[in-house]
């Protein structure tokens, strides 16, 4: 009776549900709401773009119409489209046709990439992308130019880690930089030394990347326009509806990369709702204009910013209150300094701009905690939602500030089981029992949401949910989970990819819940992940149909 007096109630506040016949029904379904009024359906009418009625199969029915198109789903399980609060669209599509190293088991494997990928590579281009990890392809040993030089001299190499907070440059990009003894570290940077000299190794950590990254050449507007496609294939085929796009680029390939959103969403060619950030330090541009959080439409906006307060815990950068086991004379580095974030928040959150800040260290999750803070009260109450990405390693005493102040942990779970193959021998097991803290964030009523860091980590939601809800690292060496205290329910993951993360992105009136009048963005599964005896299968898991605005962008190839 509770789905039909849902549906009666739908009837009678809108009248046109009568009227007009759905164009669309998915029938004999499990659909996952994500309300609490009605988790629960077995059939979805959308007209449009939008969602006209939920419930029992033959109650929908009712809404067919001579032209309406009836998806029978076999009794697969339907979610909420899932949104990505943290991803970077143009690099992760670019990544894909870049030289891949990430899980390259050893140096043999690691040159051999490099060697074929050169041979394909046209002469007067650098070698860009890597994603290289010297935890599993070094043992642990941080590599140099010289590596490098082995097996591709000839051409200028600029190769990142996967974190993005660490590069390895070859001799030749090098010498084109300028980069010697006599170089200086940049504010935020540091430039290896070989051992008992000033002679640059070839690495670059985050800030001095820039010393050789200013150099390679921007990518074209055609490569510009591949790597969205790319990317957006890549999203819809994994059930990402929406973004966060964190960006990243230079500013020239910033204004390419929106003007071509902006040409996509007139023609209809976005599979994938966009919201993309501009670097915190450009706050002045936007204001400039009167743009404030959010300004757009339902495809496509701009209004928020993207800072840093330090690195990452892979290139031993993040900004920790005690030294690295690994380097106990270091506490990481301040991308930014806390003098100056504190005054580009202050400044951008009263022209009415959306902050949204990476810190991953717990003094830099502290000293953020407390701007946010400063900010706050400077500027009086409103609805603002300040967001930390990352949230990574924090003090047991600050998980209840995040919701004290309504901060938003946008975290990105697939690094729980990525970094715990390692994160100990950076920070030591105590900091470790307190990083990653899904559980405890929710336990004390924070606002949960989940992303992906693509292409850090693959942008596939699935991989994140089994991620937060197993710990297992991907080493195998945790098989009933890393730190298993933090584990979080297969429904507490899925709401931190769908309504928590809609309600990060200020979306949830549209986004983030399978509701009448929301937009019909929805994700059918080849599991049901929430069915007990599919609990360790979620990797496994599979998306047969990603609809955005009730059409359909993906499906499975039978």
């Amino acid at each position: 009776m509770r789905y039909l007096s849902c549906l009666v109630g739908v009837l009678l506040s809108a009248p046109l549900a009568v009227a007009e016949p759905a164009d669309l029904i998915l029938t004999n379904a499990r659909l996952w709401t994500g309300q609490r009024s009605q988790p629960q359906a077995e059939a979805l009418a959308i007209r449009g773009e939008r969602i006209v009625a939920l419930g029992r199969a033959a109650e929908v029915a009712q809404l067919a119409g001579p032209k309406t198109r009836r998806l029978d789903l076999a009794g697969k399980r339907v979610v909420p489209g899932f949104i990505d609060s943290h991803t970077h669209m143009l690099g992760g599509g670019m990544r894909l046709s870049q030289v891949a190293l990430k899980d390259a088991k050893d140096e043999a494997e690691f040159g051999k990439r490099l060697r074929e990928f050169d041979a394909k590579l046209p002469r007067d281009r650098w070698m860009l992308g890597g994603e290289w990890d010297h935890d599993r392809t070094f043992g642990g040993m941080l590599p140099t130019a010289s590596i490098l030089d082995k097996y591709v001299p000839h051409r200028p190499v600029f190769l990142r880690r996967y974190d993005g907070h660490m590069a390895l440059a070859n001799t030749a990009a090098l010498k084109l930089a300028g980069i010697t003894a006599k170089t200086e570290d940049p504010p935020g940077g540091v430039i290896y030394r070989k051992e008992g000299t000033l002679e640059p190794t070839g690495l670059l950590r985050d800030n001095a990347m820039s010393l050789v990254e200013r150099l390679v050449p921007l990518p074209s507007a055609d490569e510009i326009a591949e790597g969205v496609r790319a990317a957006l294939a890549e999203a819809r085929s994994v059930g990402v509806t929406a973004v966060v796009d964190m960006d990243g680029n230079a500013e020239a390939t910033r204004r390419d990369l929106f003007r071509l959103y902006q040409q996509m969403a007139r023609r209809g060619e976005l599979t994938c709702r966009i919201d993309l950030r501009w670097p915190l330090a450009e706050w002045p541009k936007l204001a400039a204009l009167g743009v404030e959080a959010s300004f757009g439409n339902d495809y496509l906006r701009i209004g928020g910013l993207k800072g840093f307060v330090d690195g990452s815990l892979g290139s031993s950068t993040a900004k920790m209150f005690e030294g690295y086991v690994n380097e106990p004379s270091s506490t990481g580095v301040f991308v930014t300094p806390p003098g100056k974030l504190r005054e580009y928040i202050l400044a951008a959150d009263k022209a009415g701009l959306s902050v949204a800040i990476h810190a991953i260290g717990d003094r830099a999750n502290a000293e953020l905690l407390d701007i946010y803070a400063e900010v706050i009260a400077k500027n009086g109450p409103r609805d603002r939602r300040f967001r930390i990405e990352h949230a990574q390693h924090l003090r047991p005493e600050d998980y209840k500030r995040f919701a004290e102040l309504d901060v938003i942990p946008s975290m990105q779970p697939f690094h729980i089981v990525d970094d715990g193959r390692w994160a100990e021998g950076r920070i030591g097991a105590k900091r470790c029992a307190s990083s990653y803290a899904c559980k405890s964030l929710l336990d004390v009523g924070a606002k949960l949401a989940f992303g992906s860091d693509w292409s850090v980590a693959p942008i596939n939601p699935l991989l994140g949910i089994d991620a937060a809800v197993h710990r297992r690292t991907l080493d195998g060496k945790h098989p009933n989970g890393w730190y298993p205290e933090q584990k979080i329910t297969v429904e507490q993951a899925l709401t931190a990819y769908t309504a928590t993360a809609a309600y990060a992105a200020r979306r949830e009136k549209d986004l983030g819940t399978l509701e009448v009048g929301k937009l019909a963005d929805l994700v059918v599964l080849s599991r049901d992940i929430l069915a007990e005896s599919e609990r360790d299968r979620i990797a496994d898991t599979v998306v047969e149909l990603t609809l955005v605005g009730g059409k359909v962008v993906y499906e499975r190839a039978k």
